[in-house]
Order: structure tokens, then C-alpha cells, then sequence
């Protein structure tokens, strides 16, 4: 073979590389931001239903306009997204939170409900990670990882 095939083999096997490259990276972020919105998804429906609890009166097996002894189910803990719990204080860490069936134990007029997802986040150390803050008529979100 010449110089010339040579050297024009080698260019299409660095082309091929860096394309490859490329497309593993785009990949990866695809899948990061998918189960981060996945994640903040799930929140919302699991606000929505611990407003519907907060709604309820307690003669009816609510909350009577307090999210006191709302728990989220088993099935509501974890799904192929990640898992999801309650607290009454904003979290702040980035570590992965388990999901959890325990119950609010205050009379809370706000609660918290902390998501962490299946993909590395924006740190490529800890999972994606999100939470809501949940009161009477608002639901907002934060990302936290």
C-alpha cells in the first residue's frame, strides 16, 4: 500500500473515534436528563396527592387541612426512576435518600417530598437528585444534583 492509503485509513479511524466519542457522550447526557425529568415528574404526582390528602376532611381518612400522618405508599416509594420519601425539612445533601413509608408525624402545613434518581448527575458522583416543596395550593421543585 502507498503512504497516501495509509495515511488516509488512519484518518477514517480517528474520524470513526472521535464520531463514536461523541456519541456515547450525547447519549449519556440524554439519559441524565430523561431520569432527572422523570424524577421531577413523579414529585409532582405524589404532591398532587398529598394535596388531595391535605384536602380531605379526617372524617373521610384526610388530613382535615394538615399533611399530619400522610405516609406515601409502598408502591409510591420506588419505580424505575428512583426513589422518593417525606420530610418536614428542606434537604440539603446530596447523598441518596431510600425510599420510606413513614408517616408525617406533626401537624405540617408543609412537607417535603426528596427524589433521587438511577443516573449520576451533574457531579458524576451522586444520583440525580430532586425534591418538592409541597403546601396547601403551591408545589414547586428543586434540583439539587
Amino acid at each position: 500500500m502507498g503512504q497516501q492509503q495509509l495515511l488516509l485509513i488512519v484518518l477514517g479511524v480517528i474520524i470513526v473515534g472521535v464520531a463514536v466519542a461523541v456519541g456515547v457522550t450525547q447519549f449519556k447526557s440524554s439519559a441524565v436528563d430523561s431520569n432527572r425529568q422523570a424524577v421531577i415528574g413523579d414529585l409532582i404526582n405524589l404532591a398532587a396527592k398529598a394535596q388531595r390528602y391535605y384536602r380531605t376532611p379526617t372524617s373521610l381518612a384526610g388530613g382535615g387541612q394538615n399533611f399530619q400522618n400522610f405516609y406515601l405508599s409502598a408502591t409510591d416509594t420506588g419505580n424505575a426512576n428512583g426513589s422518593y420519601s417525606i420530610t418536614t425539612t428542606a434537604p440539603t445533601a446530596l447523598t441518596k435518600v431510600a425510599g420510606s413509608m413513614t408517616a408525617v408525624s406533626s401537624s405540617a402545613s408543609t412537607i417535603y417530598i426528596v427524589g433521587c434518581g438511577n443516573e449520576l448527575g451533574n457531579d458524576a458522583t451522586n444520583e440525580v437528585k430532586a425534591y418538592a416543596t409541597v403546601t396547601a395550593d403551591n408545589i414547586t421543585t428543586v434540583i439539587l444534583n
